[in-house]
């Protein structure tokens, strides 16, 4: 058989793979660095054009603008003791006025401020948001990090309990515990929506923890005699946080939205105290002659939604660690 000639084949002949370097080691450590090196021209290439290359991971643009729209509403409402807003209880125009250089945002049926009562009517949803998910990653976050690394009766007990907390319906759960509170504080509203998060968050939590309750460095931990709160806070947690972080993002939307669902039953806290919920409520009789009463706070949980939406769908993706990779 005619021998095959390296210029036609496309390939290097065995005597002059390594040529032109004189050290088998440094392309070995250059391509174990990730520099890819051309054994032809004896040179390095940019990674990104060696097959198989990662790219370096980016948070990206979408995930910057909404998080900067979430800050500043978020500072917005934080600040609106000392901003030069109007009062939101007092009657500073003619009922139903559409939007102007006067009202921004218009006047509603008493004739208040409308862009007055959004700001501080964030104060309302984003600390209910918030204040919900905290408490609910502090019980389920518990619950699923015991039930996850514990497992045997541990888990049976925990997760069964789980499962009946989610059989309820969500909704009829808060209304149920708002409806039989005494008051309608914050507090209470923050509990009712965090004892609905307490069971998905668990789940979660539970699912992250099996994942690496087996991995090789909680047994190597474990050998060398390592407590189980010792392994759980230093080996487990700090890979359950990222994951579980990126979905409570996206819990505070849903808690926003099932404040202003609250609200708009009639359910949230009390009057004057404005909340975007209780703001839609206000303009529903007049949804026809006066949209804007209705649809600028709607448009408020709708805005703060999508951007904590959007953040904590990329914030998944970036924190995503698949087995190949470790």
């Amino acid at each position: 058989m005619p021998e095959h000639s390296p210029e036609l084949s496309g390939r290097p002949a065995p005597d002059s793979v390594f040529a032109g370097s004189g050290d088998l080691g440094t392309e070995i450590s250059a391509i174990a660095h990730g520099d890819a090196y051309n054994l032809e021209a004896g040179h390095t290439l940019d990674p990104d054009q060696v097959e198989g290359a990662v790219a370096k991971k980016r948070l990206g643009v979408a995930f910057w603008i909404a998080l900067s729209i979430f800050v500043i509403i978020c500072l917005a409402a934080l600040l609106a003791p000392v901003l030069p807003l109007k009062s939101y209880t007092a009657t500073l125009g003619r009922p139903k006025q559409a939007p102007s250089a006067q009202f921004w945002f218009g006047t509603d049926a008493l004739g208040r401020d409308i862009f007055s009562r959004v700001i501080w009517g964030g104060r309302v949803s984003l600390v209910v948001g918030f204040a919900s998910i905290f408490f609910g990653l502090v019980i389920g976050g518990t619950i699923g990090l015991a039930a996850g690394y514990l497992r045997g009766r541990t888990e049976t007990i925990l997760m069964g309990a789980m499962d009946v907390l989610l059989s309820f319906p969500a909704l009829l759960l808060a209304l149920a515990i708002v409806s039989f509170s005494t008051s309608r504080t914050l507090v209470i509203i923050s509990v009712a929506i965090g004892v609905v998060s307490i069971a998905p968050i668990a789940r979660m939590v539970r699912a992250n923890t099996l994942t690496y309750a087996d991995r090789e460095f909680v047994v190597a931990a474990r050998s060398l005699g390592a407590g189980n709160l010792r392994i759980i806070r230093r080996e487990i947690l700090p890979n359950v946080i990222p994951p579980v972080a990126s979905y409570a993002i996206i819990l505070i939307a849903v808690a926003i939205v099932g404040e202003g669902v609250l609200a708009f039953l009639g359910l949230s806290v009390a009057p004057p105290t404005p909340t975007w919920g209780g703001m839609a409520y206000d303009g529903k009789p007049s949804i026809e002659t006066a949209p804007w009463i209705s649809l600028i706070p709607s448009a408020a949980i709708f805005i703060v939604a999508l951007c904590l939406n959007l953040a904590g769908d990329r914030l998944r993706e970036f924190f995503d660690i698949r087995d190949g990779s470790l």
